[in-house]
């Protein structure tokens, strides 16, 4: 008696912010890769199946992707830049307007907007005496 049978592999490749195609907001989409494998006595031998896609984290939806597009996603998560053609679904640049791309000023990169003065007594902030 022979046993065989498959085993699937679910491989979180990266995060990336996206437009999503399902609900139209910019939110972070996992980058899956699945793979399934040919097994024999449970051992598993070889792929013969492997899927790439991602998964809003905000509504859920899932979209399949190749795996150029899905290399070029991942390679956007790295650089944190945008995806030249973009993925489907995902909007039309690839990412959602305002993230990736050059870098911009953050306007809350010196801290604490209400902490402004230098000690105590001189805060900005109206309700820390």
């Amino acid at each position: 008696m022979i046993i065989f049978g498959t085993k699937g592999y679910l491989y979180q490749l990266a995060i990336v912010t996206l437009v999503c195609g399902q609900c139209g907001n910019p939110a972070a989409h996992t980058l899956r890769k699945r793979v399934t494998k040919f097994t024999l006595f449970f051992v598993p031998l070889f792929p013969f199946s492997t899927k790439y896609g991602t998964q809003c984290t905000f509504c859920g939806a899932e979209s399949q992707l190749n795996q150029q597009q899905a290399d070029a996603l991942q390679a956007q998560a790295v650089t944190g830049g945008a995806v030249p053609g973009g993925a489907p679904g995902h909007g039309a640049q690839g990412g959602a307007p305002g993230y990736g791309g050059p870098q911009q000023a953050n306007p809350f990169a010196s801290g604490n907007p209400f902490q402004q003065g230098g000690g105590p007594g001189q805060s900005g902030n109206p309700y820390q005496r």
